[in-house]
């Protein structure tokens, strides 16, 4: 079912494409787990998870329009029982997740391009011991931007260039 796309230039949605080519790396399906989808935007990557079978979604994003759109899909793909909205920023969230007693199983990491240091969120949260011993962090990036081989004892293991976009995918040693 195609999802709601977030009108004007504050957002860069992933393509399908790339949104396939993930999911061709990572896994077709999942046997549970907990997403974070860091800065959600229309909720994509999340929801795709969830409907692979991650049994829970936790979803932030800031931008105002960019969230009435993330729960438009979230209900529109009956994910509202097992989906956490907040409309606040990626600090502030992280911040909070550090407080709560749960294991992110899948990260997906897509800011504003060009705001590299928002990328630190994932330090803090593999510092934090937020990520469960099997996660799976995605980042996707402008191919300007050169992200580390590791985040804490995530090493990438996969990096695909399409256009002006890379995806580095990271998993523990």
């Amino acid at each position: 079912m195609p999802l709601k796309a977030i009108s004007g230039t504050t957002t860069r949605p992933t393509t399908d494409k790339v949104k396939e080519s993930i999911f061709n790396i990572i896994g077709p399906f999942f046997d549970g787990g907990i997403v974070l989808d860091l800065f959600a935007g229309s909720g994509g990557l999340g929801i795709e998870t969830l409907s692979r079978g991650a049994e829970k979604g936790i979803f932030i994003e800031k931008d105002k329009k960019a969230f009435q759109t993330l729960k438009e899909n979230i209900k529109k793909c009956r994910y509202e029982e097992v989906s956490e909205l907040y409309c606040t920023d990626a600090g502030r969230a992280v911040k909070a997740l550090l407080k709560r007693d749960l294991l992110i199983d899948y990260l997906f990491v897509d800011p504003p391009y060009h705001k590299k240091d928002y990328y630190d969120f994932i330090t803090v949260l593999v510092d934090g011991g937020k990520l469960a011993e099997d996660a799976i962090i995605v980042c996707e990036h402008s191919s300007e931007i050169e992200l580390p081989e590791m985040f804490g004892t995530y090493s990438c293991i996969r990096k695909e260039v399409y256009g002006s976009s890379t995806i580095s995918i990271y998993r523990r040693d």
